[in-house]
């Protein structure tokens, strides 16, 4: 028995391929990650390394994570967008203070493939006014993400590729090589802001050609050779 006044919500969880469940602590979100869509995005792109300042991080809540492949047509947005993402999962927590890059491989408990949906329009009213764009982003339902692999059948994500289908249409695809900031990198930067802890999700950023989804529409998006994700939005 507990003092709980109300009952207790349940742990958001995400299947493991081989076996077992994922549960869901937090989810980071990583911006214009990728250089063409920053450019689609009209923001400013860095030239070089040196040049890249700092991240930009946003969260969604754990509760937004779909795992059934089915999402409901959300409110109060007319443009809601799809973006193709890598999702790294943190399988144990990060020691105290900044995390080093070269440790920071070592939390990495597994990869899937997922979508950062935005619900485009709320975004762009928020930018022009110089306010928050959460609801954009944080709201019920934007987190679909596919079967996690871990790392070491996974293997090295060198190379690989992600791919967004629509209705059989392509209309995402880039190189996890063309990632600002790698894997390591965006523990290090995180670990500035938040103590990383086992169950954390990482959204790792899109590759240009990001576009709207409608009620009806399937996806199927892929992290190549390593994960997929099919789904539909729904009425």
């Amino acid at each position: 028995m507990t003092d709980d006044v109300i009952p207790a919500p349940s742990v958001p969880r995400v299947p493991v391929r081989g076996g077992g469940q994922f549960p869901v602590r937090r989810i980071y979100c990583v911006g214009r990650n990728f250089a063409d869509h920053a450019r689609e995005m009209g923001a400013a792109v860095p030239g070089s390394k040196a040049e890249r300042g700092t991240p930009v991080f946003f969260m969604k809540p754990a509760d937004a994570v779909v795992v059934d492949g089915v999402v409901p047509y959300p409110p109060a947005t007319a443009d809601l967008h799809h973006e193709v993402e890598l999702v790294v999962a943190i399988g144990a927590d990060a020691p105290a203070g900044v995390l080093p890059v070269e440790q920071a491989q070592a939390l990495v408990f597994g990869y899937t493939v997922g979508l950062d949906l935005t619900r485009r329009d709320l975004q762009a009213a928020a930018k022009a006014k110089g306010l928050p764009w959460d609801t954009a982003k944080g709201f019920d339902h934007s987190a679909p993400v596919g079967e996690l692999v871990p790392a070491a059948a996974a293997g090295a994500l060198d190379g690989r590729v992600l791919e967004l289908e629509v209705n059989g249409q392509p209309r995402q695809r880039g190189s996890l090589d063309d990632l600002i900031w790698n894997v390591p990198e965006i523990l290090h930067e995180l670990s500035r802001l938040y103590a990383l802890r086992a169950g954390d999700l990482v959204f790792m950023g899109t590759p240009a050609g990001v576009a709207a989804l409608r009620p009806g529409d399937a996806f199927a998006a892929s992290l190549d050779g390593i994960a997929t994700l099919h789904g539909r939005v729904a009425a």
